[in-house]
């Protein structure tokens, strides 16, 4: 099943009679459920464009998005608000966690305003942050612990209402080469057990080589796109051919 559907989706940014911008043309993709997806390209290409349509954070000038089935373009502001609370999860490059909680309360936030059942929210945190690895940190704050585990709470706060679609906007980009690879298994092991569907928008060849398929847009048009056969060495390097061709970040594989 398609978990999200992207048609003919276009970005112009200026109006008549003004000189326009196109920052996205003719986007037409889809992701089955569970899987892990990267999007890439160079600065400017349309990749945080894309994603700001998709978290309908931002209306397209045309084409259609659809999320579990729901045209998410047509809907009014109210509705749009509540399909976002129920369906979307969000992973943000600066954590966004709040510095007066803990992380387990900033992890169960969004079931607290939810009024979930306490043995509900009990389970869930307690399943998820074994699954990433942040069990005994549970009762620290965010300004008590390495930027790695503050990204890999923010993870499990963008899981644990078991959206339909994750949304991961360059997760990596404030960790060391270390704290990122424990983040980027911490991801894929969340991927694989919980059949979690996660499109990350990434600049670094490393994050991407987690993926199952990597999508690469430049000005603003879909340019190619990779999948994996397992071996993460391959795609990384893959994917490090793309980037020389179209511009684009290189890391080292560890």
């Amino acid at each position: 099943m398609d978990i999200l559907e992207v048609k003919a989706v276009r970005k112009i940014y200026g109006s008549k009679g003004k000189i326009t911008t196109t920052a996205l043309d003719d986007i037409t993709f889809s992701m089955e459920e569970g899987e892990f997806l990267g999007i890439m390209g160079p600065s400017g290409s349309g990749k945080t464009t894309l994603l700001n349509v998709l978290s309908t954070i931002d209306t397209p000038s045309s084409g259609e998005i659809k999320i579990n089935g729901t045209n998410v373009i047509k809907m009014k502001e109210k509705e749009m608000s509540v399909f976002r609370g129920e369906n979307l999860g969000f992973i943000f490059q600066d954590y966004n966690l709040i510095d007066s909680l803990t992380l387990k309360d900033n992890i169960i936030l969004p079931l607290t305003l939810r009024a979930n059942k306490v043995k509900d929210i009990e389970e869930r945190v307690s399943l998820i942050s074994k699954t990433l690895g942040i069990t005994e940190i549970l009762n620290k704050y965010p300004y008590e612990v390495s930027g790695g585990q503050k990204q890999r709470a923010a993870a499990a706060r963008a899981i644990i209402t078991k959206p339909k679609l994750i949304l991961a906007d360059e997760p990596t980009g404030a960790l060391d080469s270390k704290s990122a690879k424990v983040l980027l298994e911490a991801i894929s092991k969340l991927n694989k057990e919980n059949k979690a569907t996660i499109l990350m928008v990434t600049h670094d060849p490393l994050s991407a080589s987690f993926c199952d398929r990597v999508i690469f847009i430049k000005d603003g048009s879909l340019f190619t796109e990779l999948r994996t056969n397992g071996e993460r060495k391959e795609l990384y390097n893959k994917v490090l051919k793309v980037l020389s061709t179209i511009g684009g970040a290189g890391s080292d594989f560890i």
